[in-house]
């Protein structure tokens, strides 16, 4: 009788338990279902910070296997120092429309929380990371921007299990709600239509990060990050081809209308370069860096090489003109038009 009140008891005490219970390790690689959100289980390549998978600062980075009931969501680097992400990489299969009534979610072992079912602790001594009342009544016109983008989430669970903060950094709401989320939105729509693999499944391996400010802080503790970039990778059944495409902009309040151009692969990494010193790679060696899908739409599909900085031309057999002519146009026909609720691309899971 006893053994039955305890395997009982066992049993209540699971049942209390929060859903979301993350995992932080040493290396990505210690959990497989953790190695999948990255493409041949390669991590990104950040000097200084990742290098061949191995934290070089096990003390402020953290790698953190998210996870939400049971089930291993996507993967991020926190910097405890700055408190805030230094990237997320998930993979994308689809998504549903629709924005969960979810509370923002601590890490408790970032903390060494012994309780673990206190999700939001806000009233305890926090070192490690951002609480949610770092963003409230901000004053500063900054939002709680999504790295892994609840719009991007195939089905209810690992949307809410985007609604952690060690996912979120302080983005300038005009930024968050004008290009950066119609850049989301536009990029979805690619990954849907050109990420199809020979069984006609939809995957793509997608990495955002934010570049930290030197001294930019959101209450005080929280470093408001001077760039946000995103990249995906994925293989194109039709081209028989792995293609690339990659953005990025200032975090800063900006006018309505402005629009973030897709970019190369190695654009980006030369970007990066700049802060994390030369040897910046972004994704495993399958991926091209000189070329990027410029219609996001799938329609009339071309791929453009870059020549020069701000050069490109088409790549013989994928049609005539130049890239950059092709993305005015596509601009001019609608193609690349700033998200809204007429154009099909719910953005309802943006900060408000």
């Amino acid at each position: 009788m006893m053994g039955v009140l305890s395997h009982l008891s066992t049993l209540l005490l699971l049942s209390l338990l929060p859903p979301a219970l993350s995992h932080v390790v040493e290396k990505f690689s210690e959990v497989p279902q953790c190695k999948t959100f990255f493409l041949e289980g390669t991590t990104p390549n950040l000097p200084g910070i990742l290098v061949g998978g191995t934290v070089q600062n096990q003390n402020r980075y953290k790698p953190i296997c998210q996870k939400y009931n049971n089930i291993y969501r996507f993967a991020t680097l926190y910097d405890t120092t700055n408190r805030i992400p230094v990237f997320s990489a998930y993979t994308f299969s689809g998504k549903v429309v629709g924005r969960p009534n979810q509370s923002w979610m601590i890490e408790p072992q970032l903390e060494n929380i012994k309780d673990q079912s206190d999700m939001k602790v806000d009233n305890k001594a926090v070192k490690h990371q951002a609480v949610d009342t770092d963003y409230r009544n901000n004053n500063r016109g900054l939002d709680r921007g999504h790295l892994f983008p609840c719009s991007y989430a195939p089905d209810d669970a690992p949307k809410r299990s985007t609604f952690t903060l060690t996912n979120a950094v302080p983005q300038a709401s005009s930024f968050n709600r004008g290009s950066w989320r119609s850049m989301e939105c536009r990029v979805r729509k690619a990954l849907e239509l050109n990420c199809k693999d020979n069984n006609n499944k939809i995957k793509a391996y997608v990495l955002t990060g934010a570049v930290p400010s030197k001294n930019n802080k959101l209450n005080n503790r929280v470093n408001i990050p001077d760039l946000m970039w995103t990249a995906y990778c994925c293989y194109n059944s039709n081209l028989r081809k792995w293609v690339a495409q990659a953005h990025w902009g200032e975090n800063q309040q900006e006018d309505k209308g402005k629009t973030l151009k897709p970019e190369t692969l190695g654009a980006l990494e030369k970007e990066l370069n700049k802060v994390y010193n030369v040897g910046v790679e972004v994704f495993h060696n399958n991926c091209p860096r000189n070329v990027v899908l410029v219609d996001e739409t799938g329609r009339n599909l071309e791929a453009v090489e870059e020549v020069e900085p701000g050069k490109k031309r088409v790549r013989e057999g994928s049609g005539e003109g130049n890239g950059e002519g092709n993305i005015k146009m596509a601009r001019a026909s609608g193609e690349l038009k700033d998200c809204d609720d007429e154009d099909g691309c719910d953005c309802d899971c943006d900060e408000k």
